[in-house]
Order: C-alpha cells, then structure tokens, then sequence
C-alpha cells in the first residue's frame, strides 16, 4: 500500500472517530422558550440567548457589568432540581467574577428589583459539569438585587 493511500485511511478513521460537536444554541433555546409556556411567564429575550423576567422592578441603582452587587437567589434547573441557593440576606461579589448570564442578567435590575434569570449553557457553565450541574444545561436564577455597592 502507498503512503497516500495509508494517510488517507487514517484521516477517513480519524474523521469517522472524531465525535460531532454538537450546538446547544437552538436546543437551549427551544428548552427556554418551552419553560416560559410552561410556567406562564412574561420573559424578554436579549438577544443573546439570555431571558429575563421582572416580577419587581425596583427603584434603586442600576449596576453594570462590573459593578459589585448584593443579590439573593435560587438557582435551578429547568426540571426543578435546585442546585443553589444563599441565605435571604444574600451574598456580595463582583460581577466580573461570575457567569456570563449573571454578568449580562443582573443589570436588568435594579435595587430592590427580582426577577427571574433563564440562562442559556453558553452563558452559564456550557459542556462543563460542575457543583450539581450538568453540562450543556439550562440554568433558571430567581434573583433578588439587594444592594449594589
């Protein structure tokens, strides 16, 4: 056998091994959009995957994405299963240091605000499982902004 038709036995076994990357996008989306039905929410897409629900508006400041921030939450996912959650006087960080959804989500409130963050897995932990959480997850966040600092 030539060395042209050994390499191109290996690549065809190399492709044919290689696992299909799948795209969570549109299965995120579709998951999202089915827990709204389901739950008879009022939520507004962002644009980036990203849904949010204002159950109080609040009419303190309004952080940005780095702003440091007190916030109470639950976090879940969409099956129920809580996965997360602080104390009701809630927890301080910078959201620099937390999720995209989080960093993205949180500056849709304002102080005293709550609401509920629908988190597609780009925007949360994605194909890594962590702390509960499965990969490629949807996470639902009930967020209430406490204080922003």
């Amino acid at each position: 056998m030539s060395k042209l038709h050994t390499l191109i036995l290996l690549l065809v076994a190399f492709y044919s091994c290689k696992k299909e990357e799948v795209d969570y996008t549109q299965i995120d989306e579709d998951i999202i959009k089915q827990y709204i039905t389901d739950n008879n929410l009022t939520a507004i897409a962002t644009g980036t995957g990203l849904y949010y629900v204002v159950d109080t508006p609040g009419n303190g400041a309004q952080p940005n994405s780095q702003s440091t921030v007190t916030v109470a939450y639950k976090g879940y996912l969409t099956n129920g299963s809580v996965f997360d959650e602080s104390a009701s006087s809630g927890i301080s960080f910078s959201l620099t240091s937390v999720i995209q959804g989080w960093q993205e989500g949180i500056p849709y409130f304002k102080e005293g605000g709550s609401g509920i963050l629908l988190i597609p897995s780009a925007l949360g932990y994605g194909s890594q499982a962590t702390s509960g959480i499965p990969a490629n997850s949807v996470l639902v966040f009930e967020v209430e902004l406490i204080d922003v600092l």
